[in-house]
């Protein structure tokens, strides 16, 4: 609190400063004037600011949120069953976020991440607004929040060695991200608690742990995995047959992407490749220049042709034009826009 001083030093008379009486100044000799007023802060009393503890609750719903949104955004695709964009890892990320470890007793994954990140994010914020609900008190929800951030964590160490040891080789940037933010909220709740109460929660934090481990193993043990069921799987070669015709367009634009050396990869058995050559017409994708990865069939260990190794492909159909890399299904007017192929002038 401020406390205002005043001071004013007679010689010919001893008054009286009664506080709230109005002060007369008198032009005297003996008299000095009165000081001016000073405003000083009481040192007993720090400037207000606000708690460590406020901080880290607001981090808490901000990384939490940020999951909340990824597994929202993968929830969607799973439950729609749309292919996920890949920034990194092409195919292989979304063979993994395909994959039997996706599902948790057959429920999605991602939808229990949603509401794990929402329960976390949730907590955040009552905790730092102070304002809790459902008539707990801070102690009690930091508990949960505690075993929340733990069972996100260890079901994160759990997908990170599944990740290295059934997925060798593939990259799933979600999966990265997952796992990031589910140790980063760990983190920041064990330090918002203080050693000494994370001393006396140790057991809480092994036995979530614990459970979430034994949960998902017998979850994937009554279930073949992805990486299993394509171990076990032998495909012999067999030619694809495409049932629709060429337009004049499609044809044209074939023979042009063949004159410049353009390349498109894939395999027999993908789909995808299948419709990206329907798309041309029977006649137009004899014109093309389609490289087969496995031409001797797949079976287990099978590699991938040389030419196609040395390409770095990450997924089927992969087509490289004029030294540019397109992965997927691309429409016949991209095609032509890479290119350059322009309708007024025919390769010879």
């Amino acid at each position: 609190m401020a406390t205002f001083t005043f001071a004013t030093l007679s010689l010919s008379s001893s008054r009286v400063f009664i506080p709230g009486a109005p002060i007369r100044y008198h032009r005297s000799p003996n008299q000095l004037r009165l000081l001016p007023l000073k405003c000083s802060s009481s040192p007993s009393e720090p400037e207000t600011a606000m708690p460590p503890a406020d901080w880290s609750h607001k981090l808490i719903a901000g990384f939490a949120g940020i999951g909340f949104l990824e597994t929202s955004y993968l929830t969607y695709l799973k439950l729609t069953d749309s292919d996920p964009f890949c920034p990194v890892g092409g195919g292989t990320c979304s063979d993994i976020l395909d994959s039997d470890y996706a599902l948790v007793f057959g429920v999605p994954l991602p939808l229990i991440g949603m509401a794990a990140y929402g329960l976390v994010a949730a907590l955040g914020l009552q905790l730092a607004s102070k304002k809790l609900r459902f008539g707990i008190d801070k102690s009690n929800a930091q508990v949960v929040l505690l075993g929340a951030t733990t069972s996100m964590a260890a079901a994160s160490a759990y997908f990170l060695y599944i990740l290295t040891t059934k997925f060798s080789g593939s990259s799933c940037s979600y999966c990265l991200l997952s796992a990031f933010l589910s140790f980063t909220l760990l983190f920041v709740t064990l330090k918002d608690l203080g050693l000494q109460e994370v001393y006396k929660q140790l057991g809480l934090q092994l036995l979530v742990a614990g459970l979430v481990i034994l949960t998902l193993n017998t979850s994937y043990s009554n279930s073949k995995s992805a990486s299993s069921s394509l171990a076990e799987i032998e495909l012999p070669y067999y030619a694809t047959e495409i049932t629709t015709p060429s337009s004049p367009f499609a044809l044209s634009l074939a023979r042009y992407l063949h004159s410049i050396g353009a390349k498109m990869y894939g395999a027999f058995w993908c789909s995808h490749c299948l419709e990206q050559k329907e798309m041309f017409g029977r006649e137009a994708a004899k014109q093309l220049d389609y490289v087969e990865c496995f031409p001797e069939g797949y079976r287990t260990g099978t590699k991938m042709i040389k030419s196609c190794i040395d390409a770095k492909l990450e997924g089927f159909p992969t087509w490289i034009i004029n030294g540019q890399v397109l992965s997927g299904e691309q429409e016949l007017s991209e095609l032509a826009r890479v290119s350059g192929y322009n309708e007024f002038v025919q390769p010879s």
